[in-house]
């Protein structure tokens, strides 16, 4: 299946779910950027519970902006706050250890685009699982496709097409419970290399 999507930062389970399963991607950078989305945001399991990460952009007051115009923010030294989230959230997890030299490669340079940075996140995980994603990217936007199928709604709601994957352990799941859909990283953790057996459709 070939899938037309957004690049997101650190995706959700769900939408990791879609990449892994695609056999190509059309990544989605010519349309509108859209504000509070998944396009900048995502969920971890914090000590407190769901915590949420999000890429400060630089807005413009005139024009609409195109995904791929849209420049990063670091007024405030936020990939040392995300990094250290990850850290206290996740440093107790079964692989943190394991994967956070991968990891770590995310936050130690200030990319300008937004796209690149999601782009970076996306392939980082993709090599932390050991396989390969084949994509492209749109040169303009299109409001409709008739040959591909069309997840670019899942940017704008966190729980689109969400899948329910088989329960795993969580690093505070005695305090707060089981929480589904948040960034596959959570997977990934706690679930190591066999983290790609929950994704992969049979």
């Amino acid at each position: 299946m070939d899938i037309l999507f957004h690049p997101h930062y650190l995706p959700n389970i769900s939408n990791f779910f879609l990449l892994v399963n695609s056999k190509k991607v059309i990544f989605e950078i010519s349309d509108n950027y859209q504000k509070q989305t998944c396009r900048n945001r995502t969920y971890i399991y914090g000590a407190n519970g769901k915590l949420l990460l999000s890429v400060p952009v630089i807005h413009s007051q005139k024009n609409r902006k195109i995904f791929k115009d849209v420049k990063i923010s670091y007024d405030q030294d936020w990939l040392s706050q995300h990094w250290k989230s990850l850290e206290i959230s996740y440093r107790s997890s079964p692989f943190f250890e394991f994967f956070e030299d991968k990891l770590i490669c995310l936050y130690n340079k200030k990319e300008k685009y937004l796209v690149d940075f999601n782009l970076k996140s996306i392939n980082i995980l993709f090599e932390m699982l050991q396989i390969d994603l084949e994509y492209d990217f749109t040169n303009s936007y299109e409001e409709n496709y008739s040959s591909i199928s069309d997840y670019r709604i899942n940017s704008e709601n966190f729980n689109s097409n969400e899948i329910k994957i088989d329960r795993y352990t969580q690093v505070f799941q005695s305090k707060h419970g089981f929480i589904n859909n948040l960034s596959v990283l959570d997977l990934i953790f706690n679930e190591g290399p066999n983290a790609i057996n929950f994704l992969k459709t049979s």
